[in-house]
């Protein structure tokens, strides 16, 4: 009776494994990832002026496929609204979402999906016009504020109006270059979105960048981070030691240019991390070296940071929260071993 149980539990296990690699055998039949991305965010997705997609998001949906498939060129980008990213995912239309999108308990349990680690850390701001002479969130009572629909931020601005007492006038967009184009314009007041967006928004949309300024405070927690659905357990688990391997790249010194030298080193914990020892790619049905592919194709977590959307970019925000714990941010990985 017991070898009965101990079979069929073994047959179980192999079916659930079979299972949950669904997206990674999809992915590798096709040959390309087809990864879902925002087609209007600077600094971490956008097609610059060949078309080409670039930002945070998008680096990392390049260090995926050349993980998964030996190439980050073998990408197609898919530029989706906050309206539709969700159902993209759900109905099997991309393989993962890398959308800047926030991670809530309500899209954790009601979607279907699974969300993955958090790779920025980020708050919901406010940019206003400098010669309107606002300096404080409070100062814009009355205000016409600009916000996309289908996002956190629609929500939280009405939740923290009525907390405040702050009888703001919402002015609700399906489209987030609409909503940059009518703000730009001088229909609303002030426009409210992640901060990190704002400044991108600012830099790459604003008529004059100088005229404008974002303010200081924001009014919410917005840790964003990737998609998946649920039941692909190993496209999922993919996806979030992808992460951690770009963050304990950046905690060991592996980089872009070094990743080859490293991978001769004798630190156990580069050897497991770039594949020298153990068997960390094989059990996620991958090359053993699958991460010495991908930070070669983006650099390390840093690296991807500092190029996009840090002092290396024309957003040039500071790592703040999205430093490595070891230097007061919250990045932070979880061992390889």
């Amino acid at each position: 009776m017991m070898r009965k149980v101990i079979i069929a539990a073994g047959v179980l296990a192999a079916s659930t494994v079979a299972a949950s690699a669904a997206t990674l055998d999809t992915v590798k039949g096709r040959g390309t990832l087809v990864c879902g991305v925002s087609a209007g965010f600077a600094g971490f997705s956008a097609p610059d002026s060949q078309g080409n997609y670039k930002g945070l998001d998008v680096d990392y949906c390049r260090a995926l496929a050349a993980g998964v498939l030996g190439d980050a060129s073998k990408v197609r980008y898919v530029s989706l609204t906050a309206q539709n990213r969700f159902t993209a995912l759900q109905s099997g239309e991309i393989d993962v979402l890398y959308r800047n999108s926030t991670q809530t308990y309500l899209r954790g349990v009601t979607l279907g999906l699974r969300q993955g680690p958090i790779n920025f850390y980020d708050g919901q701001g406010f940019v206003v016009k400098k010669d309107l002479g606002v300096k404080e969130i409070k100062d814009l009572k009355g205000a016409t504020v600009c916000v996309a629909q289908g996002t956190t931020h629609e929500v939280t601005l009405g939740d923290y109006g009525r907390a405040n007492g702050i009888d703001w006038k919402p002015l609700v967009f399906d489209r987030v270059d609409t909503m940059y184009q009518t703000f730009f314009g001088g229909r609303c007041d002030a426009m409210t979105q992640d901060a990190s967006a704002l400044a991108g928004a600012v830099t790459t949309a604003a008529p004059n960048p100088a005229d404008y300024v974002v303010l200081p405070q924001t009014i919410s927690k917005e840790p964003l981070g990737p998609f998946t659905r649920n039941g692909d357990e190993v496209w999922s688990d993919i996806i979030t030691w992808l992460h951690y391997g770009l963050i304990e790249a950046e905690e060991l010194g592996v980089t872009q240019a070094n990743v080859d030298e490293m991978a001769k080193s004798q630190t156990p914990a580069i050897q497991r991390l770039l594949g020298a020892s153990g068997d960390l790619g094989s059990r996620l049905g991958l090359d053993n070296k699958w991460l010495v592919t991908a930070i070669k194709a983006t650099g390390n977590y840093g690296e991807i940071y500092e190029r996009n959307v840090g002092k290396a970019s024309p957003l040039k925000l500071e790592r703040g929260l999205n430093g490595l714990w070891s230097k007061g941010g919250l990045m932070y990985a979880v061992p390889f071993k």
